[in-house]
């Protein structure tokens, strides 16, 4: 793990030293950070192979520079693992949709956000492992793992990483109902704060972003979601 860089940005002095020394016992490269624009400074200049991002940061917060650093090529693949005392569902679907890949509530165990860490790291590799489909075509719709882009009738569509996980799901078995259960725990690795609603509303804002290909992904009342075969 020695080779696995982690960036800390927590501004809470005692937390930061805390997760600092359970992040260095347990092999990780970890730097730090206290506010969210020295966060983006460090990314930009050497990127880590994850984010442990607080959300309540003076100035900028965590969904700001979750936000900037999503909207970046050259950032939008760092791993983002979200560290809050709030728990409201509101700022867990927020934090996902703009393409954090985990999102841990203060107080946590250490050996459940080593859990987490690891987790996230291994989901973040096998997306980056070359798989004997790296291309998906459904309807209108086209995604290409390798180069991590999608587009629908032609057009390029702007996705979070976390849309782009959810209709990767959907176009690579078309006409497969996916249960919102199957949904979490194929994208969120069964993540508990993520809810039935939190998918619902993901789902909602890929519609969105899809345009008219949007209405390929049908709402299978009482089970889940489908992308129709055209």
């Amino acid at each position: 793990m020695a080779d696995t860089s982690i960036l800390l940005v927590e501004d809470e002095r005692d937390l930061l030293e805390l997760l600092k020394y359970n992040l260095d016992r347990e092999g990780y490269a970890v730097r730090t950070a206290e506010t969210g624009e020295e966060a983006l400074k460090q990314v930009r200049s050497d990127p880590p192979d994850l984010i442990l991002l607080d959300l309540m940061l003076p100035a900028m917060d965590g969904l700001e520079v979750c936000r900037s650093l999503k909207s970046r090529d050259a950032t939008a693949d760092v791993p983002v693992i979200m560290l809050t005392a709030k728990g409201e569902e509101s700022d867990i679907v927020r934090g996902l949709e703009l393409g954090a890949d985990d999102y841990v509530t203060k107080p946590f165990s250490p050996r459940v956000l080593m859990a987490r860490i690891q987790a996230v790291l291994r989901r973040a590799e096998a997306m980056t492992v070359p798989g004997p489909t790296r291309v998906h075509e459904a309807g209108r719709v086209h995604v290409d793992l390798d180069r991590h882009e999608a587009s629908a009738d032609g057009q390029a569509v702007d996705l979070t990483a976390t849309e782009f996980k959810l209709l990767t799901l959907l176009v690579s078995k078309p006409g497969r109902v996916f249960t919102r259960q199957q949904i979490i725990e194929s994208i969120h690795e069964g993540f508990a704060a993520v809810t039935d609603r939190s998918v619902d509303v993901q789902v909602v804002a890929l519609r969105r972003k899809l345009g008219h290909a949007g209405k390929s992904i049908e709402t299978i009342r009482g089970v889940g979601y489908r992308f129709r075969e055209d």
